[in-house]
């Protein structure tokens, strides 16, 4: 994944409009994608710092795992750049 400009993507992700998680539904998260991410490492394929703080952005701002996928993929659709560092 290409590195990107934290802050930007945060006020990026700040910006969207959908249901965030209430604390409770964000901690359950939290175990999830902790759960998810020793599965990786497992395999061998262990996320980047870079990796883990996009994933930590977004469950500080309350994104719920059904689009996380969505919000990446679209830093890369044609056309539009991700934020650089």
């Amino acid at each position: 994944m290409a590195q990107i400009d934290l802050e930007a993507f945060r006020e990026r992700v700040r910006a969207m409009a959908f249901d965030r998680g209430t604390p409770e539904q964000i901690a359950l998260w939290r175990e999830d994608i902790a759960d998810a991410r020793a599965n990786l490492v497992i395999e061998d394929m262990t996320p980047t710092n870079d990796d883990d703080a996009m994933f930590a952005v977004m469950l500080d701002e309350g994104v719920p795992p059904s689009l996380m996928a969505s919000i990446i993929l679209g830093l890369y659709e044609p056309g539009i750049s991700p934020p650089a560092a």
